[in-house]
This record gives C-alpha cells, sequence and structure tokens, in this order.
C-alpha cells in the first residue's frame, strides 16, 4: 500500500469533532466535506455515521487522488469520489444538494474570499434547513485570546499575508449576508470552536 500523507492535528481533532457531530447531525443524510485534506476526516466520520454519504472536496487536485486512495484502503462504503473545489468559483462542481456541510481549518489558511466563497456555496447547495459545520481558530471580541492562537496567527500572516484567523463576528456577518445564521457555539481542544450556522427552514438537534 502506498504511503499518504498524515496530519497530526486532524488525527487529534477527529475525535472531539466526531462527538459533536453526533450530536448535531441526524441519523441520516448527504454530506459535503470542504478542505479534505488529507482524508482522515472523511474515513473516520464516514465509518461512525454509516448513515450518512460524503462528498469529499479540496482545492488542490494533486490531493484528490490521495484522498481516493485512503478511501480505497478505509473500505469505507457511503463516501463518494473525491472533487477538486474552489469554493471561491460562482459555480460548484456538484450536481446536488446536501443536508450538512463540514469544513474544518480552511478559514484562516486561506484568503478572505474563501470564507465569502465557502457562505455563498452553502447558501446555494444546503437544503433548506441544512448546517454548515465550521471548525478551526477564531477571535472573539469579548473572550481573551489565547497566547497559542496570537503566535499562530503571526506565523500565518508571515507566509502569505491574506492568511490569518478570522474575526468571528465578521465571519458571522458574511454567513448572515448568504441567509445562515449562527446557531451552535462550541469550545473545543486547542483553543478551537465549532461552529453550526443553520440556512432558514429549522433549528440543529441541541
Amino acid at each position: 500500500m502506498p504511503s499518504l500523507p498524515h496530519s497530526p492535528a486532524a488525527e487529534r481533532n477527529k475525535e472531539p469533532i466526531l462527538a459533536r457531530l453526533l450530536a448535531i447531525l441526524g441519523s441520516h443524510g448527504a454530506a459535503l466535506e470542504i478542505a479534505s485534506g488529507t482524508g482522515q476526516h472523511t474515513v473516520w466520520f464516514a465509518a461512525a455515521l454509516p448513515g450518512w454519504t460524503w462528498q469529499p472536496t479540496d482545492f488542490d487536485p494533486d490531493t484528490v487522488p490521495l484522498i481516493a486512495e485512503r478511501i480505497a484502503q478505509s473500505g469505507v462504503g457511503n463516501v463518494l469520489p473525491p472533487l477538486q473545489l474552489d469554493v471561491t468559483q460562482q459555480q460548484w462542481p456538484l450536481t446536488s444538494t446536501f443536508d450538512a456541510i463540514f469544513c474544518a481549518n480552511m478559514l484562516h489558511i486561506a484568503p478572505w474570499q474563501a470564507c465569502a466563497g465557502l457562505m455563498a456555496g452553502a447558501a446555494r447547495h444546503l437544503v433548506p434547513g441544512g448546517l454548515l459545520v465550521t471548525y478551526g481558530p477564531y477571535f472573539e471580541r469579548e473572550v481573551p485570546t489565547a497566547p497559542s492562537n496570537l503566535a499562530f496567527d503571526e506565523s500565518l500572516k508571515a507566509r502569505d499575508p491574506s492568511w490569518g484567523i478570522r474575526q468571528l463576528d465578521d465571519v458571522v456577518a458574511e454567513a448572515a449576508r448568504n441567509g445562515l445564521a449562527l446557531t451552535q457555539r462550541h469550545a473545543m481542544p486547542a483553543n478551537n470552536l465549532l461552529l453550526v450556522f443553520t440556512l432558514a427552514g429549522r433549528q440543529p438537534q441541541a
């Protein structure tokens, strides 16, 4: 078997994220994953949520076949072939709608246009009442920032000035412009947040 890229961060956070998804999502549905990366989250969530069909995607076309290989090695049968997807494009290469969209650790490692594109695309491709779930670090105006997140933000901007940890208020405002409301906020390990945005139609489970 070929060696596949491995993300220690994805390995660490997959269990706490899954615990939240099990409480948020219903027993079955269709989910779109944005910025699937190594595919570790994809196969982990698919195995634990067999009633859900998962559509992985990634911006990097070279990553797509590696995700496909990880899916094949995992043996999970409820994952569709991965697609290359640029969230900033007005047309996504999708022909269906989804009950949920999941996106981890993208907003801070991309220009702001990626956040705008994610929210606009979610509004187009979620069913009414569908959920957009994001995971990663955010700055909150009324919450002290962890020194590790300040240092991380500086390192991101040193790599690319258009990158950086986003202000939660700005992300919420961009979501609202596209008909998505922040309905859940969960503090997660390592100073991250899991956020649930709901497209008008229904409230997520508690």
